[in-house]
């Protein structure tokens, strides 16, 4: 009966996908299986074969809500870069670290989970509008200095990408780092400024 009702009101994709959330959080994007996000979702085991081929689409579908969801929220940070692109950045960057706090179970999907983004055009395509966000606020800092001395833009991106991943995955899963007085947005942006500034990107 819960299964003919989900289906039939539409419900059924969006309850797998909110228990598959639900276990990720719990267990990791690899402990779960399609049939425990049945189980949670109240349908049969090969109810959700309606609607995904198995468990890697539906936690694929998990990662492309998760970033189209991640890149509203990193384009309202960014906000055309005012009132300059530094200050945009940092916020920028602790919508980042927000982002991994408050929505655990979408940020593991998209960002631990093993999945192959670059082959699967919405992944790909809803990813790069969060990193495009990077992207332009690296264009932005180099616009002081010569071409010629100007360091590749998504280069730069990918580096404040992998501090941004970096700084969460020491708060998330080292206890220790979480008693420490540097908070996670003053390692963040600290180290952030520190490489701006090896670039010659910021002023010293």
């Amino acid at each position: 009966m819960p299964e003919r009702q989900s289906y039939h009101h539409g419900n059924l994709r969006e309850a797998l996908v909110e228990a598959a959330v639900y276990l990720i959080e719990k267990s990791g994007p690899q402990a779960f299986t399609l049939a425990e996000a049945a189980r949670r979702a109240g349908v049969s085991a090969a109810a959700p074969y309606r609607h995904f081929k198995g468990r890697d689409d539906l936690l694929e579908e998990v990662a492309r809500r998760g970033f189209v969801a991640f890149a509203e929220k990193v384009n309202a940070a960014w906000a055309d870069g005012t009132p300059n692109p530094l200050v945009a950045l940092a916020r920028v960057g602790n919508c980042y670290l927000e982002f991994a706090s408050d929505s655990p179970g979408y940020y593991t999907a998209m960002f631990e989970s093993n999945i192959a983004v670059v082959s699967n055009p919405d992944l790909w395509e809803t990813s790069e509008r969060a990193f495009s966000v990077l992207v332009r606020g690296a264009e932005r800092l180099s616009e002081r200095l010569p071409i010629e001395e100007r360091p590749p833009a998504r280069m730069v991106a990918n580096h404040i990408w992998a501090l941004s991943h970096g700084v969460v995955e020491l708060f998330a899963r080292n206890k220790n780092y979480s008693r420490t007085p540097v908070s996670p947005e003053d390692m963040l942006g600290s180290a952030v400024l520190i490489y701006l500034r090896g670039l010659n990107l910021v002023a010293h």
